[in-house]
């Protein structure tokens, strides 16, 4: 590596956690442990001296818990990345999903059995560097290409960026048809930074929007659940956890469970929502391009894909089957993401697309879905 290293300041209360994070950190040559801190007070004494890039936080501590140190450290410092370390359980998800609402910049769950140090340094290690390096600007993102006018040749072959194991490939021109068309389908991919994005996005989009939202969210099992129910109180929608057979309805947000690929599938003029926990797919289970490819099935071209803040590249080989089939693609933009991977390599990809602030995609979302439409036709939640 060239250039200065990531100073990393590791704050857990807990002897073992300190030191399986430290030992996993070390290991990279692009980072460096600065400092450890017991509880938060430690932390915040540390951090003026230290002068972290970054800081790892763990939710649950005596003296001062994550929460309260998160906070006191927003105050001294806006911009400071913070990954929250929390625990697989409704508590640990409940206070990481209070930490985002506050600023915490992503989260980690701490392995399960911390008797199995292998097992365990390697889900640290899977987690926790991926993230430090893009939220402190070091993972390298796919080169730009200039994005194409609609029905512009995209990307093609070794040009594009490999496809994921049984998704089809670019396969010619993307033509214009339907791109002014009725939406009767909104799909949302999200991770790093999501829980914070998507809840200023639904929670202003109007009740009486007449199509269905669908969401897959980077998060494991037990914060979708709760999250899906954050977001339902803030919501004039409708918005739940998917279960395997519910019913794609307008008005209602569907949510991906927790380590289950979300697809779906018509029967008639019945839309519902089925669950698998099929291969990984961009290392990620819920992954975008799965319910990306099976809504360009089911809904062809009247699908207005969208893509938000994140880690990697998930999205953008699915949207290109929506964008074949005549649908639409909006990406939010740089500026307001806190990671450009998974928007950014939508643009890279050359795939036609919108890029719009965070602000305006609750209007851009809605016109779309309203074009065409009486406005008045629905209304409340489903």
């Amino acid at each position: 590596m060239t250039g200065p290293k990531i100073r990393v300041l590791i704050c857990d209360d807990s002897i073992v956690i300190r030191r399986l994070i430290t030992d996993v950190l070390k290991a990279d040559d692009e980072i460096e442990v600065v400092g450890t801190a017991v509880n938060g007070k430690n932390a915040l004494d540390k951090l003026p001296m230290l002068k972290p890039d970054i800081m790892t936080l763990d939710v649950e501590m005596p003296v001062m818990d994550g929460l309260q140190t998160l906070v006191e450290v927003r105050k001294r410092d806006k911009k400071l990345p913070i990954i929250m370390f929390s625990t697989l359980t409704e508590r640990g998800a409940g206070a990481t999903l209070d930490a985002l609402e506050r600023g915490a910049s992503d989260y980690v769950t701490k392995p399960a059995n911390v008797g199995s140090v292998s097992e365990s340094m390697e889900a640290v290690r899977s987690q926790l560097i991926p993230k430090i390096k893009s939220l402190t600007g070091h993972a390298p993102m796919p080169p730009r290409r200039a994005r194409p006018a609609f029905g512009g040749e995209p990307p093609r072959g070794a040009d594009a960026p490999g496809a994921a194991a049984g998704a089809a490939g670019p396969a010619g021109p993307i033509t214009t048809a339907g791109r002014s068309g009725k939406v009767d389908l909104v799909a949302i991919g999200v991770s790093t930074g999501g829980p914070d994005a998507l809840t200023t996005v639904i929670q202003h989009l109007p009740g009486n929007l007449p199509v269905p939202i669908v969401v897959t969210q980077h998060m494991p099992p037990v914060f979708t659940q709760l999250f899906a129910q954050r977001l339902d109180s803030k919501s004039a929608l409708k918005v739940v956890e998917a279960r395997n057979g519910e019913p794609v309805t307008p008005g209602k947000v569907l949510i991906a469970p927790g380590d289950y690929h979300m697809r779906l599938k018509r029967s008639g003029d019945i839309v519902t929502a089925v669950l698998d926990q099929g291969p990984q797919e961009n290392y990620c289970r819920p992954a975008v391009d799965p319910m990306f490819r099976s809504a360009a099935e089911v809904y062809g071209g009247n699908v207005l894909s969208v893509i938000m803040t994140g880690m990697g590249q998930d999205g953008h080989r699915g949207a290109d089957p929506i964008l074949r089939a005549g649908g639409s693609l909006l990406v939010q933009d740089e500026a307001t993401s806190v990671v450009w991977g998974m928007p950014g390599a939508a643009v890279a990809a050359g795939l036609p697309c919108d890029i719009i602030p965070l602000p305006q995609l609750p209007e851009a979302i809605t016109s779309r879905a309203m074009s065409g439409r009486d406005a008045t036709s629905r209304s409340g939640r489903a």
